[in-house]
């Protein structure tokens, strides 16, 4: 294992570091940070699209050795897989003793329908909140590049308020608009769930465990009628199955599954009687696998095998919303 009196660079905390883009220009800055980056840590990491990495590479002369290069489609497809793909890099690279700074450039919008493309970022944005604690392995560190011609202003405060530090000319600094994962969540104002169309694919109330096998059933036919196939057909009716079982456990019967198409996407609501309220936070942490009584892996596993899960939860309802784009699901297994 390489220290950091070994390799002669002082020792640094985890940060979470977002660079908000405003012109070309501003991706200076981001030249510079790259630099920085290489005399302090054992690699650079850098998953950004074409044009950035053309800009970059435009600036910089010669690149350091220490800076690797991995195109946005190795890791950003479903939300959940970009995330722990990032958080398995991470926690890989503590277990060899090295400190790595990942550089990234989030993609929300290949593959997504454009109606829901807010739902998408407010998605992802939970993920970057819940990053500055389940990435916090090491003295390592992530900076996310976003594009605020890109973005409307309410998806770059939420930026600004997931990211513990923001980088500027002079460094990455605090961010005085920093709030803590649990705070951040408990108070996001998300899309609206809006409710679902009035004719629908499916809707199917159970009340026991007995209806989770027609449920598959039906939801099984029903994505391969819409060219779901191999895994992205077994990975969305798992994902409804664990979402359903969830609400017959922990909510209540009945439940109740409703399906549609919106666009490319599938998507599929499960509501029970709310009888148990959700914890912001819920299944945004791996499961421990030594104490699987613990709870919590179906939340968790519905936000791997769905590209997106939205969750209302209040005394006497909870919904559970995933959304299934075609694009996406397949392009994850070529």
């Amino acid at each position: 294992m390489t220290t950091a009196q070994e390799t002669g660079r002082p020792a640094t905390p985890f940060v979470h570091a977002a660079l908000v883009l405003e012109a070309d220009r501003d991706l200076d800055v981001l030249a510079t940070e790259l630099v920085r980056s290489a005399k302090l840590y054992d690699e650079v990491l850098v998953v950004v699209g074409e044009h950035t990495r053309d800009v970059l590479t435009g600036r910089l002369d010669d690149l350091p050795a220490r800076v690797r290069w991995r195109a946005p489609n190795a890791f950003y497809q479903r939300l959940g897989f970009a995330y722990e793909g990032f958080r398995r890099y991470l926690a890989d690279e503590h277990r060899a003793g090295r400190r790595v700074h990942v550089i990234a450039e989030p993609d929300l919008v290949s593959g997504v329908d454009t109606g829901l493309r807010a739902e998408r970022a407010a998605a992802y944005l939970a993920f970057e909140a819940m990053c500055n604690q389940t990435y916090a392995l090491s003295a390592s560190a992530v900076t996310c590049i976003w594009d605020g011609r890109e973005h409307p202003g309410p998806v770059i405060d939420g930026v600004r308020a997931t990211h513990s530090h923001v980088v500027t000319p002079t460094g990455r600094i605090p961010s005085p608009h920093y709030r803590a994962p649990e705070r951040y969540l408990a108070e996001r104002h998300d899309v609206p769930m809006r409710p679902p169309p009035a004719h629908v694919d499916h809707d199917i109330t159970f009340d026991g465990s007995d209806g989770l096998s027609g449920l598959r059933s039906t939801v099984g036919e029903w994505a391969a009628a819409h060219h779901f196939t191999g895994e992205a057909l077994a990975d969305l009716v798992l994902a409804v199955i664990e979402v359903a079982t969830n609400g017959l456990r922990h909510g209540g019967p009945p439940v109740r599954v409703r399906t549609w198409r919106q666009g490319g996407t599938l998507v599929v609501q499960c509501d029970d009687d709310g009888a148990c309220l959700i914890p912001a936070d819920a299944g945004y942490r791996r499961p421990d696998p030594v104490a699987p009584a613990a709870g919590g892996r179906g939340l968790w596993l519905a936000r791997q095998l769905a590209d997106v899960v939205t969750v209302s939860s209040q005394p006497g309802r909870t919904s559970v919303r995933l959304h299934f784009p075609r694009q996406i699901m397949m392009a994850a297994l070529s």
